[in-house]
């Protein structure tokens, strides 16, 4: 039994354990190109980050590097000319360490460090260790963290603002439980009975955005909030991967559910922090490849074509 499944079968996903923010005045303090964020275009909790990042204008002050898509018994890999596997378009090598693994980083961090090796990472170049690896904290240090460096009209911009946290917390709660993580749950269930709770979960929690999406533009008030973003990264990768490889196919997001298609299409074709974010190249060779104990063969499908329907 792996460290991320209980005995009933279903998956537990471990919490993540660099947990500082950036404040003014703090160990961390918010300053131009100090920072180094580690990513994966496959991943959804790491894409969170790269979203946040665009939409706050923080490509000049917090730099990134994506890694290849082809997670192996090493984990992440840096694109490395002497590892054929790790040879991908738009993957990068590790600038600052030269390192050949995502868990390189960690063991850089702390060499005692025990834990999972996730993405997203936020690299602090001047104290050499990690900030932050969880992705809803890092989102929220990018929305508030950096406002006294950045352009008036880029600090103005607040995904999680005061008058609306209620709402995106309790959205948030349900999303990650059913959705987010319930596609995972579902996907890395290995028994029946664990599968079948899970994929119910998920479409459940589907239906209950839908109904919210049909009268209403944003899940949470009238504007393009943390709680979008959150949700907007699993749903770009349900048909392409989570309907097949994890099993939750009882309905396509384009066929199934107009509102929430909708709702996906407009954020990507219209806002480049969430396209510029997604690559399906990247997201389809991952989850394929990696998970050899659900596809043995590696096949990655072609379909579904094409990966996003257009406006």
């Amino acid at each position: 039994m792996s460290s991320n499944e209980k005995s009933d079968g279903s998956f537990k996903r471990q919490d993540s354990s660099f947990r500082n923010f950036i404040e003014k005045g703090g160990k961390f303090a918010p300053e131009h190109d100090r920072y180094h964020l580690y990513v994966s275009y496959a991943c959804p909790w790491a894409t969170r980050a790269l979203i946040m990042r665009k939409l706050k204008g923080l490509e000049d002050i917090i730099p990134f590097s994506a890694v290849s898509p082809r997670m192996g018994t090493n984990g992440w890999p840096f694109r490395r000319n002497d590892n054929e596997e790790s040879i991908f378009p738009a993957a990068d090598p590790d600038p600052l360490h030269h390192s050949a693994h995502v868990k390189d980083l960690y063991f850089r961090a702390d060499p005692e460090y025990s834990g999972r090796f996730t993405v997203p990472v936020l690299w602090d170049k001047k104290l050499h260790t990690i900030v932050n690896n969880e992705s809803s904290e890092i989102i929220r240090i990018f929305n508030e963290g950096f406002n006294e460096l950045l352009p008036k009209e880029k600090a103005g911009l607040d995904f999680y603002p005061e008058e609306l946290r209620k709402g995106i917390d309790e959205v948030n709660e349900w999303v990650y439980s059913q959705i987010n993580n319930g596609v995972y749950r579902t996907g890395f269930a290995t028994t029946q009975e664990a599968y079948e709770k899970a994929v119910n979960e998920v479409f459940d929690g589907l239906d209950k955005v839908e109904k919210i999406l049909e009268k209403s533009e944003y899940l949470v008030g009238d504007k393009l909030t943390e709680a979008d973003l959150r949700l907007w990264v699993t749903i770009v990768r349900f048909d392409p991967v989570y309907v097949g490889h994890f099993k939750c196919n009882f309905r396509t997001i384009r066929a199934g559910y107009p509102a929430i298609n909708e709702w996906l299409k407009k954020l990507y074709w219209t806002n480049d922090a969430f396209k510029s974010s997604t690559r399906f190249d990247h997201i389809k060779t991952h989850y394929y490849w990696s998970h050899p104990h659900i596809n043995p063969t590696r096949i990655v499908p072609l379909g579904p074509i094409p990966d996003i329907e257009p406006l």
